[in-house]
């Protein structure tokens, strides 16, 4: 801005000052204007506020600190700077206290002048881009149905908007506290990622998850948060954006099509039964038994059971204990006390008491021992057990999820699982659909594993060629969605293009397609005869480019198709 934009007031009683610094002022090319006193000045800035006004302390009979106090309420953007022939300490720290921008004393030269009022328009130009960016921001805040919520570098709540006051409870004296000391109306998953964003400098986005208000009633919501970079590179805080899609998720509950619940894909019909069991189940406090081949996602039900339920705001523990030894496995599961066991030189806390208040997710319970079968059969039935090495029973309320892709009422039968406690883990039973039970959600998995391996590593994946869809429907999948997500993984990581193709593929998936059964059983299915007097062009031209069909037609594997496809592709 040039120094005409800028309007400044010199109010001074003595004649001679306001003409000589006025006039050095004006030289500068700054409008200004003159007052001889308090009643004067505070009639000029009727016309308009100014950006700089010069005050003498000692207005003839008046004080210059009571027209310091008018101008702050007029005009609380303009800079005000105070002039005196007699500085006393006590009039600067009252001016000062007041809002005074500056402290000059007379004879003020032009030197002076000049330096501090630049230096007072410099800083007032700032001031009023701060503020004009805190308005854009509260007019932001105002206007979006999103809840809002804004912190410092220092992890303290810097801002929120009515959505989120409402929703989180958050109160405008809350602001400058940090937002580990603020008490929130829910379990605070949304500021302890909010922190997490902060620390990490990096974005976090939580899809569909279950959150209790003040009231008592569940939502569904989206979060998303991002660290604010000041101009410089350094992180000034972070923002969090809650959108709440309860409406939409009744919605698609009501028309039985959601697409995504907590963190498992699929709106195929045997998630949405998926999905209405673990709702059915979420409070109830009895154990939950899940089969289901490995790959299926046993975790994440598991884990929706645990969000989805009143016990969200408590611990949710995770034990594989096809991965421990039986006597590991215990101290694992119970603890134990110093001198319990060769090594053990303290006392150790164990996963039920983690849990206490919360969920233990048992995962493989099909390969414990019968030492601990027994052990887990007590606290089921009393729901508490002993540390190891100790005879001190410790009550515990934990609620128990158990996985297993094995047949326990065959182990039952074979003598190698104990019954009773077979009865106790299999009150409610949940069967988990393979991957080749709910083809309709390849899609939806594939392009959730490119947006997720894109983020990893740095990619900008679109999508899948249509060959690529072809395979993986005709894939049998025996991983299930984990041999999915590794193969897409796979393939993003050699794909170098937009799209990934079959050669980006692990060729033991390719592999898989090449077996004589398959071209066997599509020839039978198509009633073709094999043909030898057609190139792989005009098979595929027969077939519609159906791959499968083609390869019918030739009598070789389809892998064998996708082999020549591709070394005919221009390199």
């Amino acid at each position: 801005m040039e120094p005409s934009d800028f309007r400044i007031l010199l109010v001074d009683d003595e004649e001679g000052i306001r003409f000589t610094l006025g006039c050095l002022l004006k030289k500068e090319g700054f409008q200004v204007d003159v007052a001889a006193s308090r009643r004067e000045a505070v009639g000029l800035f009727v016309t308009g506020p100014y950006d700089l006004a010069f005050v003498d302390i000692m207005l003839g009979e008046e004080s210059g600190v009571k027209l310091l106090r008018d101008i702050k309420n007029m005009s609380p953007a303009t800079q005000v700077v105070m002039i005196t022939g007699r500085p006393e300490v006590k009039s600067a720290a009252e001016a000062v206290r007041l809002g005074a921008f500056d402290y000059l004393t007379k004879p003020v030269r032009h030197e002076t002048l000049m330096a501090v009022s630049r230096h007072a328009l410099s800083a007032k130009k700032m001031n009023d881009e701060r503020e004009q960016y805190r308005a854009n921001l509260d007019a932001i805040f105002r206007t979006v149905s999103d809840s809002i919520i804004m912190i410092d570098r220092e992890g303290r709540l810097a801002q929120f908007n009515a959505a989120a006051g409402a929703v989180c409870g958050l109160t405008r004296d809350q602001i400058g506290k940090e937002l580990t000391s603020v008490e929130l109306l829910c379990n605070g998953m949304c500021g302890t990622t909010l922190l997490e964003t902060l620390q990490n400098n990096a974005p976090r986005e939580m899809r569909r998850f279950e959150c209790r208000n003040h009231e008592g009633k569940t939502r569904v919501a989206c979060f998303t948060s991002t660290p604010v970079v000041e101009a410089d590179g350094s992180v000034g805080g972070a923002v969090a954006v809650i959108r709440d899609e309860t409406r939409l998720a009744d919605l698609e509950r009501s028309l039985n099509k959601r697409g995504r619940f907590h963190n498992i894909i699929g709106s195929s019909a045997p998630m949405q039964r998926v999905f209405a069991l673990i709702e059915t189940l979420a409070d109830v406090p009895t154990t939950v038994l899940i089969n289901g081949e490995s790959g299926t996602g046993k975790e994440l039900v598991a884990a929706a059971l645990h969000a989805t339920g009143s016990r969200s705001g408590g611990p949710f523990v995770k034990v594989n204990c096809s991965a421990l030894s039986e006597s590991l496995l215990e101290s694992e599961l119970f603890g134990h006390v110093r001198g319990a066991f060769t090594g053990a030189i303290t006392d150790k806390i164990g996963r039920f008491e983690k849990a206490h208040g919360g969920t233990l997710f048992l995962d493989e319970i099909g390969d414990i021992s019968p030492g601990v079968q027994m052990r887990l059969l007590r606290v089921l039935q009393e729901s508490e057990f002993e540390r190891v090495g100790d005879s001190t029973p410790l009550k515990v309320d934990v609620r128990i999820v158990a996985a297993t892709n094995q047949d326990l009422a065959e182990k039952v039968s074979q003598g190698s699982f104990r019954q009773d406690l077979f009865y106790r883990l299999n009150v409610v039973r949940m069967v988990l659909p393979s991957l080749r039970e709910r083809r309709d959600d390849l899609e939806p998995l594939v392009a959730h594993f490119i947006s997720k391996f894109n983020v990893k590593f740095g990619r900008d994946i679109t999508g899948v060629s249509t060959d690529v869809m072809d395979v993986f429907r005709t894939h049998d999948w025996p991983g299930n969605v984990r041999e999915l997500e590794h193969a897409i993984e796979h393939a993003v990581i050699l794909c170098k293009s937009d799209i990934v193709s079959v050669s980006d593929l692990p060729h033991d998936l390719l592999d898989s397609l090449n077996t004589g059964s398959e071209v066997d059983s599509t020839v039978s299915d198509s009633g073709a005869t094999p043909r030898s007097d057609l190139t792989l062009e005009e098979a595929l031209a027969i077939s519609g480019g159906n791959k499968t069909r083609a390869a019918s037609l030739l009598g070789i594997s389809r892998r064998t198709v996708y082999r020549h496809l591709e070394e005919s592709e221009p390199k």
